[in-house]
């Protein structure tokens, strides 16, 4: 690639930040052990209407303010299909009422709107990072959950439906879905570099070695990342030992909640903020990717005297969204929980927005519904990097404007619930509800068949 080529792409690459769309199914089953606020609001009755409209309201908020922003559609639910695999057999009102009667946990499972969080979608790598020039993708396999575990098939669709231009994009298959590799996806990832089109350097946090290591893990929850995985996506990627830094996961941070690293660290360009324990060996993580980036790293850096643990995963500061502006400083999109948290908001002005790093401006944003699941700002999307030229080779109606905006809204406001209980997901209507809705919104973001009712 030449000077020049190169140059035009860097000055041209935006990062898109594609939310996904919270599901008309958005119920709270406390399915994720480990994540604190998933398991403490378990069935309680949510407002999936509510929950849409939020989501959309902080994309449409972002959008305004100059980021880049897509959108993602939410998985099919209830997946009647595993349900007959599973052996529940009849029409779809006689499988929901004897799952509901027989095993109500798995019916919670088939129909949760988990995929709302995106940045557990898959693991993305840049163009200008890939030896092919090409934008790598591969669906993360979750397979530690039953309810997560049935997403990676329409999620690899839906992102090759999007990123369809096979000179410019490369689709990966999904992991073994093994304990082994075990793939939480960008959830566990970070890059970091000077700005988004110059090369980076790939930070992969893990929780667990699944073979060898010193056997040094949490106790109370799951590890849900292996090395293994985030190695075997790495090699998938095409990317290099110089281009690549891992690290183990603080295993007394998971046991406090931290299922994932995005709960407890978050980086952007040569930023990475991070709670003191975010990592097992915190000095030897930052010395690697000091010795690997090409631009200085910038550290910033949050004691636990000054936000504790239970502070981090009770408020989800970590779980921020952290944006680049064209002055060079950056804006942190914070839940409004962190707001609501004495400490914690003390931290934001005094450390972060007074500190000497590039972050100079907080956005509080209302995502509560997404929140009592357990999902914060930064799980609602997936960073992707792209060029222009890439923009321009997106299939479908997925970048953020105001009219994909208002005809979402009014979507939303047409089809979804603002009430849904726990029992009423055995609801037959609410099944055929959602069916109807999904084959709409996909015509809306002109994505064609991308569901398994839509396929046959």
């Amino acid at each position: 690639m030449s000077d020049e080529v190169s140059q035009e792409r860097n000055e041209s690459t935006r990062e898109v930040n594609f939310d996904g769309l919270v599901g008309p199914t958005h119920n709270y089953s406390g399915l994720a052990l480990g994540n604190v606020a998933s398991m403490s609001h378990g069935g309680l009755v949510s407002n999936p209407r509510e929950g849409a409209l939020q989501g959309l309201g902080k994309m449409k908020s972002l959008m305004d303010a100059g980021y880049a922003q897509g959108v993602l559609p939410p998985q099919q639910r209830p997946d009647l299909g595993v349900l007959r695999q599973l052996g529940f057999i009849g029409s779809d009102g006689e499988v929901l009422a004897r799952v509901s009667k027989e095993a109500p946990q798995i019916l919670r499972a088939v129909c949760s709107a988990s995929s709302m969080w995106t940045a557990n979608a898959g693991t993305v790598t840049p163009s200008v990072d890939a030896p092919d020039g090409r934008v790598h993708f591969t669906p993360a396999n979750l397979q530690s959950s039953f309810h997560r575990y049935l997403e990676p098939a329409t999620t690899g669709r839906v992102l090759a439906a999007v990123f369809k231009d096979e000179r410019r994009f490369a689709h990966h298959p999904v992991l073994p879905a093994t304990p082994a590799f075990s793939d939480e996806g960008a959830a566990n990832h970070t890059r970091l570099s000077a700005s988004h089109g110059e090369v980076g350097v790939h930070l992969f946090v893990f929780g667990r070695q699944a073979f060898g290591g010193d056997g040094v893990e949490p106790t109370r929850y799951p590890a849900r990342q292996t090395l293994e995985a985030s190695q075997a996506v790495a090699r998938q990627h095409g990317l290099t030992q110089a281009q690549t830094v891992f690290a183990q996961q603080h295993p007394g941070a998971i046991d406090a909640g931290v299922f994932h690293n995005d709960v407890i660290a978050v980086g952007n360009g040569p930023v990475l903020l991070y709670h003191a324990k975010a990592f097992r060996d915190e000095v030897g993580t930052l010395d690697e990717l000091r010795r690997k980036m090409a631009t200085p790293l910038i550290p910033v850096r949050v004691p636990e005297e000054a936000v504790s643990l239970e502070d981090a995963v009770g408020s989800y500061l970590f779980n921020s969204q952290l944006l680049s502006n064209p002055d060079g400083s950056m804006t942190l999109v914070v839940p409004g929980e962190c707001q609501e948290n004495e400490a914690v908001w003390r931290t934001i002005q005094d450390l972060l927005i007074a500190g000497p790093n590039p972050i100079n401006e907080v956005l509080v944003k209302d995502v509560k519904q997404s929140m009592r699941n357990g999902g914060g700002p930064a799980c609602l999307r997936l960073r992707v990097a792209l060029s222009g030229a890439e923009r321009a080779a997106l299939t479908g109606r997925v970048l953020l404007d105001d009219a994909l905006y208002g005809d979402l809204t009014a979507w939303v406001e047409r089809y979804y619930r603002d009430r849904l209980a726990p029992e009423d997901l055995a609801d037959p209507q609410l099944a055929a509800e959602t069916l109807t809705a999904l084959d709409e919104l996909t015509r809306i973001l002109s994505l064609g068949a991308v569901y398994p009712f839509q396929l046959g």
